[in-house]
């Protein structure tokens, strides 16, 4: 295959289906998309049923391009990652791995439009976000939750109101934001930085005021960016945990049990948003967002410090705080469901306490006038008491 024969089929991928989020390259299997969380096969003239591990290397050594680091780090490491442009069509990032001696691609379509809050409909907590000054904002979730798309947001945000120096790490750069009030400065792994932690270091230096850490990947990064917040910087950043409880639990993971009291100081100071984010199956297809959001106050912080413990869980916390922005999972669902977004089955699957999400549900029915059980023609067994007595 040439570069003009993958950019052919690549194109034709993009075309076969609405809403294509990944490119899906493997060996045995035809060439794939997805589509609103579910994978199809791409029809093509003339048909790959089952593509070839040669097959598969080729497109990959392609995407590559003779770049040695790439090559060395798939080789070393079993995959890399690195962006690619598909001239006047789309931006994709990639990731290469080997597997079973084979290599697969997936490539992750990347918006050329910049999302806004209202766009994406987001909480209003979100541009509380945008507002702060300094501190640490964790946006977590899977792969392919739309972390990146939520800070985008942010980003742009900040970037409509705020007149200040933000730099970016991410691998790859996803977002293009244009220089507007902001200035942007965007740094590509590899390319422009070798290592989230030396790239955060050489930010320090730049006088940003805004800095998007891609990921916080290991022990150091995670430190200098909490030096980073407590001197004054706004740090933004994702980690792959399902909520604030993990989230707290999986940092203090990267740190030693002698270390533990003093990083729990330094979170509990610099935390200021702790958002989780999950894509449910939308009704109609596609797929909407929903959120567990929690933001800083004394209650959180004591419990970052100490723990949690019974009666004062991150849970709870949030379902209090609901009059200050926050909100649990199970709350964010109920009213999606009352939107008539997601479906009752989709609610009850994804809930974090499927009982509170199940009395949700039965208020809404029951406000709308709907039915909440299907158990039908219940009746008072009058002559009970009076068959006990006859035994008695």
């Amino acid at each position: 295959m040439t570069k003009q024969e993958i950019d052919h089929i690549m194109t034709r991928m993009l075309d076969s289906r609405q809403n294509v989020s990944d490119l899906n390259i493997t060996v045995g299997k035809p060439f794939q998309v997805e589509s609103s969380g579910v994978l199809t096969v791409v029809d093509l003239e003339p048909p790959f049923n089952e593509l070839t591990p040669f097959q598969t290397e080729v497109f990959a050594l392609n995407l590559i391009n003779r770049d040695m680091r790439l090559t060395e780090t798939l080789l070393n490491e079993g995959s890399c990652d690195l962006s690619y442009q598909l001239p006047g069509k789309a931006r994709f990032r990639v990731n290469i791995f080997s597997q079973r001696g084979n290599y697969s691609i997936v490539l992750r379509k990347l918006e050329t439009k910049i999302p806004t809050l209202k766009d994406l409909d987001l909480p209003g907590a979100f541009s509380k976000m945008a507002g702060e000054k300094n501190g640490i904002i964790l946006m977590t979730g899977a792969t392919g939750s739309g972390k990146s798309t939520s800070l985008a947001a942010i980003l742009n945000e900040i970037n409509e109101q705020k007149s200040v120096h933000v730099v970016t790490l991410e691998d790859p750069v996803e977002y293009q934001h244009p220089h507007k009030m902001a200035t942007f400065n965007q740094r590509e792994l590899g390319t422009d930085f070798d290592s989230y932690a030396s790239g955060l270091r050489a930010a320090l230096r730049q006088a940003p005021k805004v800095i998007l850490v891609g990921e916080m990947r290991d022990r150091e990064t995670v430190e200098i960016g909490l030096s980073a917040a407590e001197t004054g910087h706004l740090v933004m950043t994702t980690l792959h945990t399902v909520d604030a409880g993990q989230t707290i639990n999986r940092i203090l993971g990267m740190f030693g049990i002698e270390e533990e009291n003093q990083i729990r100081i330094r979170l509990a100071d610099t935390i200021r948003w702790i958002v989780c984010q999950r894509l449910l199956p939308k009704v109609g297809g596609g797929r909407v967002a929903a959120f567990e959001i929690m933001g800083t106050n004394l209650r959180v912080q004591d419990t970052i410090l100490h723990g949690e413990s019974e009666g004062k869980t991150f849970y709870e916390i949030i379902e209090a705080g609901e009059a200050f922005g926050m909100s649990t999972f199970d709350r964010y669902i109920i009213g999606l469901y009352e939107k008539g977004l997601i479906s009752q089955e989709t609610a009850m699957a994804y809930a974090s306490r499927r009982g509170v999400v199940g009395r949700g549900i039965d208020q809404v029915k029951s406000a709308r006038g709907e039915k909440t059980t299907d158990i039908e023609e219940l009746e008072v067994d009058s002559g009970y008491r009076g068959r006990q007595r006859k035994l008695k």
